[in-house]
């Protein structure tokens, strides 16, 4: 499985010393697309493109051919690596990058290049365009005076002629059209870590960076020993019998639970489902788990999978774990694939234990996945204190069909969770509130 980097910020921002820097500490390959659109800019220039003859530019991205040696750049097996820096190419990157059949052309090739490799990006549009589920997203922002000075350094080094004004005209004009563009506007993706980079020096944002890649890997490496679709195996359901049966025991004689209802659940389980509800101890996902024949994939906070013991047994009982209050695309990728291959998977929609007396958000995931794959939710009300000797109730409820709301209005997906939650809600008060 690949890993990939997705660095974004506006020019001069210390994008590519970042890249850099991080491809040769972590070993990864570095892809500068921001020379990719600086070659097909020189490529234009050379043969006298204009900006406006589509045709010859279509052509033109037919035939031309970027490649990276190292840190060269190579443009149709010519050496470009000076010549893409200078200033006839600087002043007319930013309306080249505008015209759509280039950033067709070049999302693409990018795509290509790092297929299948552990790679990191830098660039405009990498997080939000190009690899919208990259593992790391970060954006960099830095002070238009501060990023001047380092151009014009940059440019110094090269052999470059410039001077701090031009620097900061081209860098200040650069912004304007590459944040007013209509075709992928630079900005940060919604679930990128912005670093402002203006008064950090250069090892301290590589140090950063480098933190919040290895929490990453850390990460991928639980989710990876924790959880595997079609995995489930008959060593899988004995173990899950065994421990469902010695489970079975002192619940019952602690907790004297009710199951009513379970019809609702049993009408859509064959074809894959959700089920989802109030969460008010630890115990509830096991009760739901433990009486209840079918097999439950329930999502659980990652923090839980440190524990070695625990990620033996998350894994045999095909737990989700998903890295809270971020945008885990992973987590939600291994979730649509559970419900295409049919299998029941188990959300909370508060998020944490007793989330509506601490007047969290309702999370609108279970809506979201239901919707996009096609399947029901079964709410089920859960209701006791979980003090010993007390009766805790599951009472299962009509299946809630996310398609019956009209999506286009952009607060639906909220408006169904909401309503998602108020029938859990309903159902927890006892079986006689359903209808």
């Amino acid at each position: 499985m690949s890993f990939v980097v997705a660095v974004d910020g506006s020019s001069g921002s210390g994008k590519g010393t970042l890249a850099t820097a991080i491809a040769k500490k972590f070993n990864l390959m570095y892809l500068d697309t921001g020379a990719t659109y600086r070659c097909i800019t020189l490529e234009m220039i050379n043969k006298k493109i204009d900006l406006k003859d589509t045709k010859k530019i279509k052509e033109m991205l037919k035939n031309v051919e970027i490649d990276f040696k190292g840190d060269d750049t190579f443009l149709n097996g010519e050496n470009v690596t000076k010549e893409i820096r200078e200033k006839a190419v600087n002043d007319l990157v930013s309306p080249v990058s505008k015209i759509p059949e280039v950033r067709e052309s070049l999302t693409a090739l990018q795509r290509k290049i790092a297929e299948g490799k552990d790679v990191i990006l830098d660039g405009r549009d990498i997080g939000t365009v190009v690899f919208p589920n990259a593992d790391v997203k970060i954006y960099l922002e830095c002070d238009l005076e501060e990023r001047a000075k380092r151009r014009l350094k940059q440019n110094q080094e090269k052999g470059i002629e410039s001077t701090l004004e031009e620097c900061r005209e081209n860098l200040r004009t650069r912004d304007k059209i590459d944040s007013s563009r209509e075709i992928a506007p630079a900005k940060p993706a919604d679930d990128a870590i912005i670093i402002d980079t203006t008064n950090l020096t250069i090892k301290g944002v590589q140090d950063k960076v480098s933190k919040i890649i290895v929490d990453k890997k850390k990460i991928n490496k639980i989710r990876e020993q924790s959880y595997k679709i079609g995995e489930d195996n008959i060593g899988k359901y004995i173990y899950r019998c065994i421990v469902k049966f010695i489970l079975r025991i002192p619940y019952l004689l602690v907790y004297f639970p009710k199951t009513t209802n379970m019809h609702y659940f049993k009408e859509v389980k064959d074809e894959g489902c959700i089920v989802t509800a109030n969460h008010l101890n630890m115990l509830d996902a096991a009760g739901i788990i433990i009486f209840n024949h079918t097999p439950i994939d329930f999502v659980g906070k990652i923090e839980l999978y440190k524990n070695k013991f625990l990620l033996h047994f998350f894994h045999n009982f095909q737990v989700i774990p998903v890295n809270r209050g971020k945008n885990d695309i992973e987590s939600i990728k291994l979730c649509m694939k559970a419900l295409k291959n049919k299998r029941v998977l188990g959300i909370f929609p508060e998020g944490t234990r007793k989330g509506l007396e601490k007047a969290e958000k309702i999370k609108n995931g279970a809506v979201y996945l239901a919707y996009k794959t096609g399947k029901k939710i079964v709410p089920v009300g859960v209701q006791g204190s979980f003090k010993p000797f007390t009766r805790v109730c599951f009472n299962y409820g009509k299946p809630f069909d996310p398609k019956d709301y009209k999506t286009d209005d952009e607060d639906w997906l909220d408006k169904a969770s909401e309503t998602l939650m108020k029938q859990i809600v309903e159902l927890s008060k006892g079986p006689e509130k359903q209808d």
